[in-house]
Order: C-alpha cells, then sequence, then structure tokens
C-alpha cells in the first residue's frame, strides 16, 4: 500500500470510531486489537508511531466520546483529527519522539515531525481510565544547529531522579515566576547551574552569556519575550516542562513551551517551541490554546 492510500485508510479508520461514539469497549475489533503497550507513556508514544506506520490499532487509545482539542488548527473531537489525516500529503506524516515522560494523566511528548513540512513538537495529552481524552500541542519548523551546534533535539533522554519530581517541577515554576515573568534576573543562577546550562534553543548560545546576549539583542531591536501567564507545569525525575504564554518579537501573541533537565537542584539544559496563537475568529475549534 502506498503512503497516500495507507493516510487515506488511516483516515477512514479514525472516521469509523469516531461515527462509534460509543464506550471503547464497543469499538470494532479491527482496531482495538490488543497492543504491546501497558502505560499511558507507551501509548501515547505508539499514537504518534502510527504517523510511521499507519497502524489502526493504537488510535483505539483515544476516547471517542471525549476528545478535546487544544491545536487549534484542528476541528473538534476525532473527526478532526481525522480529516487531518484525510488531508495528508502524497508522501503523508513521520513522527521520531526523542523523549517522552508521564505526570499522572498527562504524558508529554518531545517529537522531530514531518508534518506539512519538517516541525519540532512538543504534545500533551490527559489520559482517563487509559484512553486519551485531551491534547494540546505547540509546533515549529525545523531550524539548523543554534551557534553552541544543538539541534532541538539533541541532549540526554534518560528519565533520573524520579525522587527529585516535585522539587525540580517547584523550581521550574519559581524560575518561570521570579525570572521569567517576575524580571527576577539577579536570582537567575538560583535556578540555573551557569557551569553546565546547554541550549538548544535555535537562536541563543549555551551558558548564561548566551542567554544574557540574547536578551540584549531584544533590547537593542525593540523586541520583547514577555511571560504573562503559567498554565501548567509538568514533570517526571530531570525533565519539566512548562507551558506559558506570552508575547514574542513584535509583540505577538504566542504559548512557550519550554522543556529544562535538571541536575542537582538546578536546571542545566533547555529545549522550546514558540509558537504564535492565531486570532479566534481563525480557531478552527473553541477549546483554547491552554
Amino acid at each position: 500500500m502506498n503512503s497516500r492510500l495507507r493516510y487515506i485508510f488511516f483516515a477512514g479508520a479514525i472516521s469509523v470510531i469516531a461515527a462509534c461514539a460509543v464506550s471503547p469497549k464497543n469499538i470494532p475489533n479491527t482496531f482495538s486489537k490488543e497492543a504491546s503497550v501497558n502505560t499511558n507513556t507507551e501509548k501515547a508514544v505508539a499514537l504518534l508511531n502510527s504517523f510511521n506506520t499507519g497502524d489502526q490499532a493504537p488510535i483505539a487509545y483515544i476516547n471517542p466520546n471525549k476528545y478535546i482539542q487544544h491545536n487549534l488548527d484542528v476541528a473538534a473531537g476525532l473527526a478532526g483529527f481525522g480529516a487531518i489525516m484525510q488531508n495528508a500529503p502524497p508522501q503523508g506524516f513521520s513522527a521520531k519522539v526523542h523523549r517522552a515522560f508521564a505526570d499522572g494523566d498527562y504524558v508529554v511528548t518531545h517529537t522531530e515531525y514531518d508534518f506539512f513540512g519538517p516541525k519540532a513538537g512538543f504534545d500533551v495529552f490527559r489520559f482517563e481510565d487509559g484512553l486519551i481524552v485531551e491534547h494540546w500541542d505547540n509546533l515549529t519548523d525545523i531550524s539548523p544547529p543554534n551557534p553552541s551546534g544543538h539541534t532541538q533535539f539533541d541532549g540526554p533522554t534518560k528519565i533520573t531522579d524520579i525522587e527529585k519530581t516535585d522539587s525540580n517541577k517547584q523550581l521550574v515554576t519559581e524560575f518561570v515566576e521570579n525570572v521569567l515573568m517576575g524580571g527576577q534576573v539577579d536570582k537567575i543562577t538560583s535556578y540555573i547551574n551557569p557551569k553546565k546550562y546547554i541550549q538548544h534553543n535555535s537562536a541563543v548560545a549555551d551558558g548564561l552569556d548566551g542567554f544574557g546576549a540574547a536578551m540584549k539583542y531584544f533590547a537593542d531591536n525593540g523586541l520583547v519575550m514577555e511571560y504573562d501567564t503559567l498554565h501548567k507545569v509538568l514533570g517526571q525525575g530531570n525533565f519539566v516542562l512548562s507551558m506559558s504564554e506570552g508575547k514574542f518579537g513584535k509583540g505577538e501573541h504566542v504559548a512557550f513551551y519550554d522543556l529544562f533537565r535538571l541536575e542537582d537542584g538546578l536546571i542545566v539544559e533547555h529545549w522550546d517551541v514558540i509558537q504564535p496563537i492565531p486570532p479566534k475568529p481563525e480557531w478552527k475549534n473553541q477549546n483554547g490554546k491552554f
């Protein structure tokens, strides 16, 4: 089966499940066969990997009766997801998951996409009773390596320090609130290890010098990076994701997704995706970005 037919078939499978709108146990066996996954993280990764294979089985990890979509370019419900798949380009879509972790009922993935062009993205899935009921994401075009040679994806992937999850989430929360929102730059070394800080933002070099140079460039050119609202902080062990809202560049309304890796109680690495939030009349669903 060529890639175009595979995605039409895949989209058709989504349409069948969406049309069922019944309890997951009543989804046709064609789509609900057992897969070798157990955790919510494995289910989220399997769903994204199905972009590569056209496998319909992971679609059954989405609750067809309760799927709340926060990607504002996609219509509501499972039918909106199916419509995107039906309009896939001839080569289809692909997804390479670089990092994945869980925080309670939430799963966070950091993924390299070919999704209407090469993209870097973070996805957040919320589960109820083992099924996905809500989805948020932030996407941006893939760019060349940054001034320190780092890409939007390279770096450690192993989850460690599980026992430090709560303290790491608290530190990131305070960093966003006090430094990024509150402007207390003098406190930055209370949150970031200046000797180990690795930066994956496409325009910023490693270390606090790189961060400072980026801020100076913004100030000198009348640009802004304003964090106004912190919506969620999700983490497992040494990885913590913050989801924030604010303004960027020339004042464009954006969503900031920042992924931090921590060691010994300090931030040592950072990946991010900044995506513009379209005006409300352009939204394809009314669930909001956050």
